[in-house]
């Protein structure tokens, strides 16, 4: 499932490329054709990011709201735009761009109300303006558990995933299985920080790098890191390789449904 970086880069994509004019908009699939015909050749005319849900507003029409879960993908193109396959949810097209989403969780129009309805629900998301970590302080530190499940829950922060939340436990060397409560104030305000960075740099690259610049490859004189999700990493997805600043063995078990990432020497406390 993409992270919040990735949805902040989309959002980004679909502004330059489309807001301020009209749109055609289509539902090749089918599944939206009715949401489609609303917005047909209507002005986009904001785009949104909270965490993992993406929002493209058409006025007074309401928000298209998509959130891609794990199998959604959207891409961008130009034009003439291809003839779309049945398996594009929603198509949008001008001038000289077309973008088409492919098997998303969701992607339905919804009003303000339920647009603001689901921003109430969702923890503050390190990479908006309107937040700060202090909401999402209140939740952890009156809680029992583990700061690794809490960085996962999307009602806690929102749009921290997999490799961020392995990341930044590492990077603050913080065990992943310390109850919230005892972190302290310090510590949140350094992991949320430091996120909120790191996902910055994610939007701008459009990819996840977390290695401080002394534990580079060409710094360190190793390869370069091969893995889809195209970063370099401390932890995650280095299951029984050497720790890169201790050369202890990284281990990995199953939290909440998903795979934790930690090095138990640099992460002792």
């Amino acid at each position: 499932m993409p992270e919040g970086h990735t949805i902040h880069r989309l959002a980004a994509d679909h502004r330059e490329r489309f807001a301020g004019a009209p749109v055609r908009v289509s539902s090749p699939q089918g599944t939206f054709a009715a949401g489609a015909a609303l917005l047909d050749g209507r002005t986009l005319t904001g785009v949104d990011a909270h965490g993992k849900h993406l929002f493209l507003g058409f006025g007074d029409t309401g928000w298209v709201h998509i959130h891609l879960g794990l199998f959604g993908k959207l891409g961008f193109g130009g034009t003439p735009a291809p003839p779309p396959t049945d398996t594009v949810r929603l198509r949008l097209v001008n001038e000289d761009h077309h973008a088409d989403l492919r098997g998303p969780t969701t992607c339905a129009l919804i009003t303000p109300a339920e647009k603001q309805a689901i921003h109430a629900r969702l923890g503050p998301d390190p990479l908006r303006t309107d937040e700060d970590g202090e909401r999402a302080w209140r939740r952890v530190s009156g809680s029992r558990v583990t700061v690794a499940a809490l960085l996962m829950d999307q009602k806690v922060v929102a749009g921290v995933g997999n490799v961020y939340r392995a990341e930044v436990l590492f990077r603050h060397g913080v065990d992943p299985y310390r109850p919230g409560k005892e972190l302290t104030r310090a510590e949140w305000d350094a992991i949320w920080t430091d996120l909120a960075q790191l996902m910055r740099e994610g939007v701008r690259h459009n990819r996840i790098d977390t290695v401080r610049p002394e534990h580079l490859p060409e710094a360190m004189g190793r390869p370069p890191r091969v893995d889809d999700h195209g970063g370099e990493v401390y932890v995650y997805r280095r299951t029984h390789q050497p720790c890169l600043i201790c050369s202890t063995e990284i281990r990995t078990a199953v939290l909440a449904a998903r795979n934790l990432f930690w090095c138990p020497n640099c992460q002792e406390h």
